[in-house]
């Protein structure tokens, strides 16, 4: 069983392997022709540029936060300082390296796109697959070594603590990355979209609009950067949960109600996450492998083979490592049952994923529905949209209570009793099934990104219209993967969530009383469900003040710049004004809502922990809720306008077209800046107060 941590660091140093051999690959396909190159520069030094004076500023709260937890009285310091900053500075290389390559995918797809679909469609995937495997190997093994340094090695007192504020390192990157990149991304295509193609009547990513190439740095910072450290928090901290809460749970010191009776070393049960993530991480490895361009197969099954076989092979995996992890030690009655929560989580990822795709995918009704709407405008376009993004949190919840319920269930059953206490480890476990396929489900979704840049590189180096149409296909696709990519990131945070938020009541011990008749309880469930709303708005403020800036310079380029909207030879627009607009714009407007997140659970947890837990209780509701619909929402809106644009209800240039443009753009905060932020925030918000509620009380 001590050998659990070494696997997982063997299947971590694949995973990285893995991702180099898919880098080289990506690079040493041909670039295309020398405007290509050209313009893919020009994309590649804004992302970098931008990445880099993001860091810069996210270092300086890094630096804060570590100084906080060397003298904040909490357990474990001063070893819960480094392993927070092992966390961050992880996730900050993770990211570094995925945008590098995405940035080199980008070309090379849309130079393969003259060749078809068949082989432009790997040469994505390869380049999204550098991310996921980056963020999933290096997220394994910072948590296997802090585990082993922490725990096995240096034996330092409250371990366990220590490991969980790796996990906040990694939210804290996660939380302004996806932020900062949000508000980026959008702040370009919403401003481009506006004039572009609203006012100016010229196509999207038209070589004349000078936000072009703004927008195509701002799909690399929001959906291959923002998206990766996101999933790179995702899966430590659905990992950190059950090692967190077995540790609290079998210490015998915070054990509240429940009688556990406990039999053998229960260290097996610390194990069983990694040990699942290290297994999951090898099955996602031989998906990635067999995830190949063929013709005449539809794109879609291409695309999701790997992460199928990915999940099947888990499912083996986990029955078989399950057994024999749990075998002699007496701690576990019916080690199957624990196999079930794993799996019943990775189901449940699944249908979450399923959900995301009916309400987005062109192919299903509410797509359609939306679509059909444009033909009496864009108001009709909006209440038709916002309508689907709300009735898809229904079996969005559905899914996810049905998985609660469940896996609680079984995790008692493993142990032979029910209760409280241990059905949570299961519901914990649950989380860990969701995300064990982490390194496909970012492949896949970084994918999306890179085939949409393709397409604005075919567009703008004006290659034939069959390029366009390839790259079309390719990207239309993407939105349906980055919209089930949402889904299990959301729902994964909900049930970690739930697990951090075990822990940290059981770390408070007797002094936090979470009854609703508390009026303590209550005023903080109220401030907590509030506060996802709050944080919505603020971002989606910042996306619309940013948009109004880049709106502002491209219509003075057209007016200013003789030639530029006509099209005449050599006349080019200034490009790098835009890039730094919404550069400018999104580091300072990352800063209120990013900080908002941390400070709000320490000034709450500083005046009453009972008012604490309502306002976490009331924050993981509401969150996952908002995190569904604006996701959903948004990508219903996109997908109706590519349906259009596709030939449907008369094609590009017809009122029907702009009215789905305008739902487009009003979709493209909620579904990549305001509703992938809320994951980040219901667990940022609990893992700071677990982390410090020792000094809470």
């Amino acid at each position: 069983m001590t050998a659990v941590p070494y696997i997982a660091l063997i299947a971590s140093a694949l995973a990285l392997l893995l991702a180099y051999y898919f880098a080289k690959t990506v690079m040493k396909a041909d670039e295309g022709t020398d405007l290509m190159k050209e313009i893919g520069q020009a994309i590649r030094e804004g992302a970098m540029a931008f990445l880099r004076r993001e860091y810069q500023w996210v270092s300086a709260f890094v630096a804060v936060m570590f100084v906080l937890l060397l003298v904040v009285p909490i357990e474990g310091r001063p070893s819960a300082s480094f392993a927070y900053l092992m966390g961050a500075v992880l996730s900050s290389i993770a990211g570094f390296i995925g945008m590098r390559i995405a940035t080199a995918a980008n070309t090379r797809t849309a130079n393969a796109a003259r060749e078809g679909a068949a082989k432009a469609l790997p040469l994505a995937f390869k380049g999204g697959a550098v991310m996921g495997f980056t963020v999933a190997g290096l997220a394994l093994l910072g948590i296997s070594f802090n585990y082993l340094l922490w725990v096995t090695w240096l034996s330092v007192d409250n371990a366990f603590q220590v490991v969980a504020a790796f996990g906040l390192g990694a939210s804290s990157i996660a939380l302004f990355a996806r932020i900062g990149g949000g508000i980026y991304t959008k702040a370009a295509d919403v401003g481009g979209d506006l004039v572009g193609k609203v006012e100016a009547g010229i196509p999207e990513d038209d070589p004349r609009n000078p936000a072009t190439i703004a927008d195509a740095v701002g799909d690399n910072v929001g959906d291959v950067a923002g998206m990766g450290a996101d999933l790179f928090e995702s899966y430590a901290g659905s990992v950190v949960a059950p090692i967190v809460l077995v540790s609290l749970l079998f210490s015998g010191v915070f054990i509240q109600g429940d009688e556990l009776q406990v039999f053998g070393d229960y260290e097996s049960l610390l194990m069983y996450p990694i040990l699942i993530g290290a297994l999951g991480m090898i099955a996602s490895i031989v998906g990635a492998l067999l995830t190949r361009g063929k013709e005449g197969q539809s794109l879609s099954t291409q695309l999701h083979t790997g992460q199928y076989v990915a999940m099947g092979l888990t499912i083996i995996f986990t029955i078989v490592g399950t057994q024999w992890l749990f075998s002699g030690t007496g701690v576990v009655e019916t080690p199957i049952y624990l196999s079930l929560t794993i799996i019943s989580g990775l189901l449940g990822g699944w249908a979450i994923g399923f959900v995301s795709e009916y309400f987005t995918s062109e192919h299903y009704k509410p797509v359609k529905g939306i679509a059909a709407q444009s033909e009496t405008g864009a108001a009709t376009v909006t209440i038709e949209g916002i309508a689907q993004g709300k009735l898809s949190t229904l079996p969005s919840v559905v899914v996810v209570v049905a998985m609660i319920g469940l896996s609680y269930w079984l995790g008692g059953a493993a142990f032979g009793q029910a209760g409280d206490v241990i059905g949570l480890y299961g519901v914990s476990l649950a989380a860990i099934g969701m995300l064990a396929v982490t390194g496909v489900i970012v492949a896949v979704d970084a994918y999306g990104p890179i085939a949409d840049n393709a397409g604005g590189i075919a567009e703008m180096a004006e290659l034939p219209s069959e390029v366009r149409d390839v790259t079309d296909s390719l990207d239309a696709l993407g939105n349906t993967t980055a919209a089930v990519a949402k889904g299990f990131a959301v729902g994964s945070a909900a049930v970690t969530a739930l697990a951090l938020f075990k822990s940290f009541s059981l770390t408070a011990g007797p002094q936090v009383d979470l009854d609703i008749n508390d009026t303590a309880v209550t005023i903080g469930l109220f401030l907590g469900a509030m506060t996802p709303f709050i944080f919505a708005a603020l971002t989606m403020s910042s996306v619309g003040r940013a948009a109004q800036a880049m709106i502002v310079e491209v219509r003075r380029q057209f007016a200013e710049i003789p030639g530029l909207r006509e099209g005449q030879p050599g006349v080019k627009p200034d490009s790098r004004r835009c890039v730094d607009i919404s550069t400018q714009a999104a580091l300072r407007e990352m800063l209120l809502p990013g900080g908002l997140a941390i400070l709000l659970p320490l000034v709450i947890g500083f005046i009453d922990v009972n008012a604490l837990g309502g306002f976490l209780a009331g924050a993981v509701v509401t969150g996952f809720l908002l995190a569904i619909y604006m996701a959903n929402s948004g990508g219903a809106w996109d997908n109706a306008k590519k349906y259009i644009e596709a030939g449907a209800h008369g094609g590009k240039g017809t009122d029907a077209h702009a009215a789905a443009v305008v739902g487009d753009t009003i979709g493209d905060p909620f579904k990549d800046t305001s509703g992938p932020a809320m994951n980040i925030l219901i667990k940022v918000m609990t893992i700071v107060s677990l982390v410090f509620v020792p000094a809470f009380i």
